[in-house]
């Protein structure tokens, strides 16, 4: 066995860590995780964006515990189904940002765009336009790292090394109508299945979209047919002080891919939400049996946990709250493009942002975003650095003031060691 923990961790240097050793987070309280020595760190980034009520509800452990005496899950192949799952597939439904809507329960994002990807191939066949198989991505997107997820990517580092695993993928740049119009001139809009994208890019940036960008690419696609695919998988149950980012933004996708603050991180879930028009053919007989589904599905426990987990949400007035933190993120964040480490603060649509180190900072250190999330480690706080060179921050929705004094501090702190040092 080569040498190291026995665990792979994701996204990991795996000799690296080895090296270093790993930081094991023990418990949770809130805005606030601790590790086997009791440290306590700010959570900058509700983990992997997720953990939107804050860690060690529990609430959420008595949903699970309660659910699990009466019945952990079962198989909701065929006609089979749970209460929790039934009832949850219903209120998201009603939350959607698209009428009369259905719902296909995954255990998480990456299963959720594999899914809403089968459902758009399958949906052209039933209605007779196999020819319908192009995807269209944007670049600086994130889809997950399932093969059809990996294949979407925008960000070319998570594709490399891997080959062509999904045919007839086109990516164009994330901001640009008039790309995406000529992308679409060379494919043949007839040829469109889909277009795909996320109301705010997440993990290639933090990137909000352009003022009618969104609108234009609805017009687009309701002019070529194509489906509107929604990745609200970061975005989705509050991100954007709303329950979901379409509803926000004025548009009205045909498929929405979610997971993560579905139940705040508490167990794996996620889900494809459909509009009438894809449903349709699945529901009205045109396909029949729709042989795709998961072990997890639908999930009875995982289920009943997200209910809770929208509970919370409506009775704290989450969605409320995000909408200042959206606020409180641009004010108090701003003031670090004074430094010349921080080339720019990208906030103003939600309760996350990313702090863009500057390229002559990174010219001369190409370590630097590790070593900021390094020096935010050791004055007490946990996030990463995403796609070229930036910081996230996507806090839990229920911080408060001293939160944000206290992450203020840290993000000072951090700044003035890292100029103080070589770089």
């Amino acid at each position: 066995m080569p040498a190291g923990p026995r665990f792979w961790h994701s996204y990991a240097d795996m000799k690296s860590v080895a090296e270093q050793g790993e930081l094991m987070i023990a418990r949770g309280e809130g805005s606030y995780v601790f590790d086997e020595d009791d440290r306590r760190y700010l959570d900058l980034s509700a983990s992997l964006w997720y953990c939107l009520v804050g860690h060690g509800r529990v609430e959420l452990a008595e949903a699970a515990a309660e659910q699990m005496a009466k019945l952990e899950t079962y198989s909701t192949f065929t006609d089979l189904s749970n209460q929790p799952a039934a009832e949850l597939a219903e209120r998201v439904a009603l939350l959607a940002p698209m009428s009369d809507a259905v719902v296909f329960f995954t255990s998480g994002g990456s299963d959720s765009i594999d899914t809403a990807i089968k459902i758009v191939k399958r949906f052209w066949q039933a209605v007779g336009e196999p020819n319908r198989t192009a995807l269209i991505g944007r670049t600086g997107a994130y889809h997950g790292m399932h093969l059809g997820g990996t294949s979407l990517v925008g960000i070319k580092p998570m594709r490399d090394g891997y080959g062509d695993l999904l045919d007839n993928v086109r990516h164009v740049r994330w901001d640009s109508l008039t790309e995406l119009e000529r992308t679409i001139d060379e494919i043949g809009s007839d040829s469109i299945a889909a277009i795909l994208l996320e109301p705010v890019i997440g993990v290639g940036g933090v990137l909000a979209p352009p003022d009618g960008y969104l609108e234009g690419v609805q017009e687009i696609c309701e002019q070529t047919g194509a489906l509107l695919l929604a990745d609200e998988v970061i975005t989705g149950f509050g991100r954007l002080g709303e329950w979901f980012g379409c509803t926000r933004l004025r548009i009205k996708p045909d498929l929405v891919a979610c997971a993560k603050g579905i139940t705040s991180g508490y167990l794996p879930l996620g889900a494809v939400i459909a509009s009438p028009r894809v449903s349709t053919p699945f529901y009205d007989g045109t396909v029949g049996p729709w042989r795709h589904g998961y072990t997890y599905s639908g999930h009875a426990t995982a289920c009943a946990v997200a209910l809770a987990n929208l509970d919370i949400i409506e009775r704290e007035e989450l969605l409320a709250r995000s909408r200042l933190l959206e606020r409180e993120l641009a004010h108090r964040l701003s003031p670090l493009t004074e430094h010349d480490l921080i080339a720019e603060v990208r906030s103003g649509l939600g309760a996350f942002a990313s702090l863009r180190l500057s390229s002559e900072a990174l010219d001369r250190k190409p370590t630097l975003p590790a070593d900021f999330s390094a020096a935010l480690r050791k004055n007490g706080a946990l996030t990463r650095a995403l796609v070229g060179g930036e910081i996230q921050i996507s806090p839990p929705l229920i911080w408060r003031d001293d939160e944000l004094d206290l992450m203020d501090r840290v993000l000072e702190q951090a700044v003035d060691s890292l100029s103080m040092h070589a770089v």
